[in-house]
């Protein structure tokens, strides 16, 4: 390569590093207004009777009033409460609560799943339980398919986290024809009884489709390619999978028909704008967490007389 590309290719890289950083800057200006913007989010998602996913549209911001900076800095703006509740939660256990959350991310390849972990959920690591699901074992594929998911499962106190899930079942195995219809289609119901165990137990469910378009699924593809730092993501299994496009929309809309339950409803993110994605499910996750009341525990000790003890050790 020539001097004067590298030269171009420097320039850019400078320039889009100088980019981020006055966006950075107008984000961090911003982030208090910007919470202002946050409107029903939650609802605006949320699965219910009719719903018809060809209709949603992939680049929309329902519920969120806002721009890409107002978005990002409203990111940024609750990434303190996000932590405080997930470190509350992760203190009820310590006193004996049974309480936890799991979050179910499920969503087409470049859908932004592995951002959520990276922009969402790293605010506070500890107590973070994440698990991603590949294709099964030889073990677990003689188990039930539940098996290693119920494996899985948060720990009273922690945030699970699910990069794909147990309807991969329902999915990949209905898109691929790898089992008979009679035993996938059975499967709906033995989720739904699953799911309405595991929140008896104490387990909030929040379940999360990332809904890409086929445009932005190409260009974040094209982009891993055009990138040295972005090969180890592609797949080029990928494109293969773009064949089946339709298909696992028609699998996704029997998944939100069959189980978007009252106890464990499906919540559809628009993914083509990742800022968006990203508060969307920030948001979804702080509702669920403020919608559990979790208050410090009290000590067993005697505070004052523990300070006493100190001051004088």
């Amino acid at each position: 390569m020539g001097k004067g590309k590298k030269g171009k290719k420097s320039q850019k890289a400078a320039a889009e590093i100088e980019e981020k950083a006055v966006e950075d800057a107008v984000v961090a200006a911003h982030e208090e207004e910007a919470v202002q913007e946050i409107k029903d989010v939650v609802n605006s998602l949320r699965v219910g009777k009719g719903f018809v996913l060809a209709d949603v549209d992939t680049s929309g911001t329902p519920g969120f009033t806002g721009d890409k900076v107002d978005g990002k800095a409203a990111l940024k703006a609750c990434e303190t409460e996000l932590s405080d509740l997930l470190e509350r939660l992760f203190a009820d256990s310590i006193e004996g609560g049974r309480r936890s959350v799991l979050l179910v991310v499920q969503g087409m390849d470049t859908s932004g799943k592995g951002g959520i972990m990276r922009h969402v959920i790293s605010v506070n690591p500890q107590g973070v339980k994440a698990t991603g699901f590949k294709a099964p074992t030889k073990e677990e594929l003689a188990h039930d398919f539940l098996w290693r998911i119920e494996k899985a499962l948060p720990e009273p106190g922690q945030l699970g986290v699910f990069d794909r899930s147990h309807y991969e079942d329902v999915l990949v195995v209905r898109v691929h024809e790898l089992v008979p219809e009679s035993v996938w289609s059975k499967r709906y119901a033995q989720i739904n009884a699953f799911e309405r165990k595991v929140i008896a137990a104490g387990t909030t469910v929040i379940k999360v489709m990332m809904h890409i378009s086929t445009d932005e699924q190409r260009d974040r593809l094209m982009e891993r390619l055009d990138r040295p730092d972005k090969y180890y993501k592609y797949n080029p299994g990928d494109v293969d999978e773009r064949g089946h496009w339709d298909a696992y929309m028609e699998a996704y809309q029997a998944v939100l028909d069959k189980t978007s339950t009252v106890g464990a409803p499906w919540h559809v993110v628009p993914a083509d704008r990742k800022w968006y994605a990203r508060r969307a499910v920030q948001q979804l996750l702080l509702e669920a967490l403020r919608g559990m009341n979790l208050e410090w525990p009290p000590p067993d000790f005697d505070v004052e007389a523990e300070k006493k003890r100190l001051a004088v050790s």
